[in-house]
C-alpha cells in the first residue's frame, strides 16, 4: 500500500460544512490528493479556506476558487475523483458533464439516491437529467461493494445512514413497521444563515413529519416502509437515532446480538456498545455506534453518528477506499472534526 500513488482529487461545494470536512479528510490521507476546492456558486473570487474557517489557518493552505464550466477540460486532465458536496439540483446538473469527461463522482447530495424517478420527484421536487449511467450504487459503505468501475456513486444522506446502519441487520427478525425518532445537530441544515437554525431561535422541536425526503431513502435501504421522524437540536453536529421495531415471536437478545454481530463484526467502523450511545462519543469520528435491546417482544435500538463525518464525507471517503481497494477507514480514525 505505501508504493500507491496520490489519486488526484477535486472538492466541489468545499465552502460549506460537509464540504471543508472532505477537504480536511483528503489533505491528511496517505492516497489522496486534493488538487482543487471549488466553492459555492455564490462565491465570485478565490480565498484561502481558512478565511471561512480560520481554526484551519496553518493546517491547510488550500484556495477556494468558483468554478466555470471552462475549467472542465483542465480538471479532467489533472483529477481522476470528484466529490460534489452540493444542493441536490447542483449536483444533478454538473455530474453527466464530469462522468462523460471520464472522471469518478461521489455524490454527497440527493439527487441520485432514489432508484424510483418518481418518488425521487416527489421528495426532490426536480427531474433527473437522462444522460446517465445505468446502475449508480447506493454506497452505505458497510453494505456496499464497489468493483472500481461505477462512474457515479451515490452517498447516503444521514439520517438514512444512521437508521439503516442500525436497522438492517435485524430486518429478517423484525414484524412490522420500524418507527425511528432521530435529532440532528444544526449543521445537518448547511452554512447558509436562516433564523429557524439560529443558536437564539433553535428548540428541541420536530420538523418534516410525514414529509421529510429521507423517509423514501430509509424505506429503500432497508426494504420496507418506515415511520420517521425528525428532530432539531440546538447543537452543532451528531445525530442520535432511537429506533422502536415490534419483533417476530420468539426472538431473544441472543439472537438480536448474533445478527449485529454477523453484520459488522469485519467493519471497524461501526461499533457495538453495550450501553446507549451519546453524540460526544462520536462527533469528529467516522464511527456509527450502536446499542440494541429486546423489551416487551419489541428492539429498541439506539444509534449515534457524526452527520457530517459518517453521514457525509467520511463515509464518502470510505466509499472511495473502497472503489479503490484501500482499507475501509483508511485516513478516517483520527478524530477531527472543523465545525
Amino acid at each position: 500500500m505505501e508504493h500507491v500513488k496520490s489519486i488526484p482529487c477535486a472538492v466541489f461545494g468545499a465552502s460549506g460544512y460537509s464540504g471543508v470536512e472532505l477537504v480536511l479528510l483528503l489533505h491528511n490521507h496517505p492516497h489522496f490528493s486534493l488538487e482543487y476546492a471549488f466553492s459555492s456558486s455564490a462565491r465570485e473570487d478565490a480565498e484561502p479556506i481558512a478565511s471561512l474557517y480560520p481554526q484551519l489557518a496553518g493546517q491547510l493552505d488550500v484556495i477556494l476558487q468558483p468554478w466555470h464550466s471552462d475549467l472542465l477540460s483542465q480538471l479532467a486532465q489533472q483529477v481522476r475523483v470528484v466529490f460534489l458536496a452540493l444542493p441536490h439540483e447542483a449536483s444533478a446538473a454538473i455530474a453527466p458533464a464530469l462522468i462523460n469527461a471520464g472522471l469518478v463522482v461521489f455524490d454527497l447530495s440527493g439527487a441520485f439516491r432514489l432508484r424510483d424517478s418518481s418518488a425521487h420527484f416527489q421528495a426532490y421536487g426536480f427531474a433527473r437529467p437522462d444522460d446517465l449511467p445505468t446502475e449508480i450504487p447506493y454506497g452505505l459503505a458497510e453494505w456496499t461493494t464497489l468493483i472500481g468501475t461505477e462512474q457515479l456513486i451515490a452517498v447516503p444522506g444521514c439520517y438514512p445512514t444512521v437508521s439503516s446502519l442500525a436497522l438492517k441487520p435485524v430486518m429478517s427478525l423484525i414484524d412490522g413497521v420500524p418507527m425511528v425518532n432521530a435529532v440532528s445537530g444544526v449543521s445537518g441544515a448547511g452554512r447558509k444563515a436562516a433564523s429557524h437554525t439560529s443558536f437564539c431561535e433553535v428548540s428541541l422541536a420536530a420538523y418534516g413529519v410525514a414529509t421529510h425526503r429521507h423517509q423514501p431513502e430509509i424505506a429503500q435501504a432497508i426494504g420496507r416502509d418506515v415511520i420517521f421522524v425528525p428532530h432539531l437540536g440546538n447543537f452543532k453536529r451528531g445525530i442520535l437515532a432511537t429506533i422502536y421495531a415490534p419483533l417476530r415471536s420468539g426472538v431473544s437478545q441472543a439472537a438480536v446480538d448474533k445478527a449485529y454481530q454477523q453484520a459488522y463484526a469485519a467493519e471497524p467502523l461501526v461499533r457495538l456498545c453495550q450501553q446507549p450511545p451519546a453524540i460526544k462519543n462520536v462527533v469528529g469520528t467516522a464511527f456509527c455506534d450502536i446499542h440494541a435491546v429486546v423489551h416487551q417482544n419489541h428492539l429498541i435500538i439506539c444509534a449515534a453518528i457524526d452527520n457530517l463525518l459518517k453521514g457525509a464525507a467520511a463515509q464518502a471517503v470510505q466509499l472511495a477506499n473502497q472503489y479503490f481497494d484501500f482499507a475501509p477507514a483508511l485516513g478516517l480514525q483520527q478524530r477531527g472534526g472543523v465545525v
